[in-house]
């Protein structure tokens, strides 16, 4: 058997090629939307990819079913339950599917979504112990799937909650304990609330640690599970949508087309956002009047997800060489609304100053002379509520970032605003983003909260 893992770091996902030597026919499991690696390793393997299985239709990524089908010819596969629009073949309860020596069993574990499903994977197919078992999002390293994401559906909380209660002490605990848990996504992922750094396990470890697989009844597990999930970004809902739908392929190795400074400031004026993918820093240096700066490091995608729109046109600033990567990372979550990228973003800054301005960041220190000094400074914390258990700056208003653009109303644009976060990432993103919607004077604290607790604490 040949089995690879993949995850992608930046949206904390994990996708897997399954293939048999013997026969050279292999699946691909939760692909991430740019297939290349895919098709490179199951070519220099002699593995010819034959199935797409998705293991529930997934909210935070765009999958990359559609652009395996068409470059591959490969069947798409799904639980029996799902609704969408492209030709798929369904995989039901018990289903297995043989690749020669390599056997797969299907298992209907509904919870996270209705039509979730688990793959088991045997080496052999007289095995009677599973090499190990695809989770997708039923079962995490540390948590299981939140059953929360489909309440805009119609589909409750509380009724998928005693689904995945079921699902995993019905269909994935009854599992032998030296089975390998396989799942599609690790720590930083929304789709759960305690996800595990790890990217593997085993029934065993998962039922002796897993707060979620401890003994207790459906309701407690109910309430258990439905409490204290991390907000959604913004884009899963559309992402969700846009997975059942036969949309546009991913052009992976096309980089975005050039635009001189007037083209982009043309494309601007009609409506287009300009995305700075730079590093904080340089943005703040000089960049665009009413560019938003989401730098490339880190969750670019999810963070880009959570202040802009799907459907609204981005023209791309990025240093030299990388507007295909951000092209690529935004078409991961969908964004595909690329009208082009700034040629030579330095050079065009040059020749048009009258439309480059500056950012303000401030220290700890500085920060604290400002606090004492403005009484109508106004200061937003943009964490997530989990964080705010760490504690946070007296009188900072919550606004975590995928809530930010509903809370702008609530805010007073004349007034002095100051941004902070953990460390420096998203209120560099937030900044931006009130300075772009006509605040007057937008500073964000440079290391975040961690650093103003260290002042604090050394001023004690």
């Amino acid at each position: 058997m040949i089995f690879t893992q993949y995850y992608l770091d930046c949206l904390s996902h994990a996708s897997y090629l399954v293939g048999d030597e013997t026969t050279g026919r292999a699946v691909v499991i939760d692909p991430q939307r740019d297939i290349s690696e895919y098709i490179n390793d199951a070519g220099a393997q002699g593995l010819a990819i034959e199935r797409v299985i998705e293991t529930h239709v997934h909210a935070d990524f765009l999958s990359g079913h559609l652009e395996l089908a068409s470059r591959t010819g490969a069947v798409i596969s799904y639980g029996e339950t799902v609704d969408v629009d492209y030709p798929i073949e369904r995989l039901a309860d018990g289903n297995t599917l043989s690749l020669g020596n390599v056997k797969l069993l299907v298992l209907a574990t509904p919870g996270h979504t209705p039509e979730s499903i688990s793959i088991v994977v045997y080496e052999h197919a007289d095995d009677h112990i599973p090499y190990g078992v695809l989770t997708g999002d039923t079962l995490f390293i540390g948590d299981v799937g939140r059953p929360d994401l489909l309440s805009s559906a119609g589909i409750s909380a509380d009724e998928l909650a005693r689904a995945l209660y079921h699902s995993l002490r019905e269909q994935l605990l009854p599992l032998p304990d030296i089975t390998r848990v396989f799942p599609a996504h690790g720590a930083g992922s929304a789709c759960g609330k305690q996800l595990s750094t790890e990217t593997q396990s085993t029934i065993g470890e998962q039922r002796a640690h897993n707060y979620a697989l401890q003994p207790m009844g459906e309701d407690d597990f109910v309430a258990l599970v439905t409490e204290s999930q991390p907000l959604q970004p913004g884009y899963f809902s559309f992402d969700a949508q846009r997975n059942r739908e036969a949309h546009s392929l991913l052009e992976e190795e096309t980089p975005p087309a050039p635009m001189t400074i007037d083209d982009v400031l043309a494309a601007q004026r009609e409506g287009a956002v300009v995305l700075d993918t730079r590093e904080p820093a340089a943005f703040a240096a000089g960049h665009l009047r009413g560019a938003i700066n989401v730098g490339l490091q880190g969750r670019f995608a999810e963070y880009v997800g959570d202040v802009l729109g799907a459907d609204e046109p981005i023209v791309i600033v990025a240093d030299p060489g990388a507007g295909l990567e951000a092209k690529v990372r935004l078409a991961r979550i969908g964004f595909d609304q690329i009208a082009g990228v700034l040629d030579e973003p330095l050079s065009a800054f040059l020749a048009r100053p009258d439309q480059v301005v500056r950012s303000s960041r401030l220290t700890a220190h500085e920060l604290a002379d400002r606090v004492a000094r403005v009484d109508a400074l106004q200061v937003l914390d943009v964490r997530n509520p989990a964080e705010l258990a760490a504690g946070a700056m007296t009188g900072a208003r919550s606004a975590p970032l995928p809530r930010l653009n509903a809370e702008l109303e609530q805010l007073d644009p004349t007034r002095p605003t100051v941004v902070y976060c953990e460390s420096g990432y998203r209120s560099a993103i937030a900044a931006s983003v009130l300075a772009a919607r006509g605040f007057d004077d937008v500073s964000d604290l440079l290391g975040g909260y961690e650093a103003w607790r260290a002042l604090d604490e050394a001023r004690t």
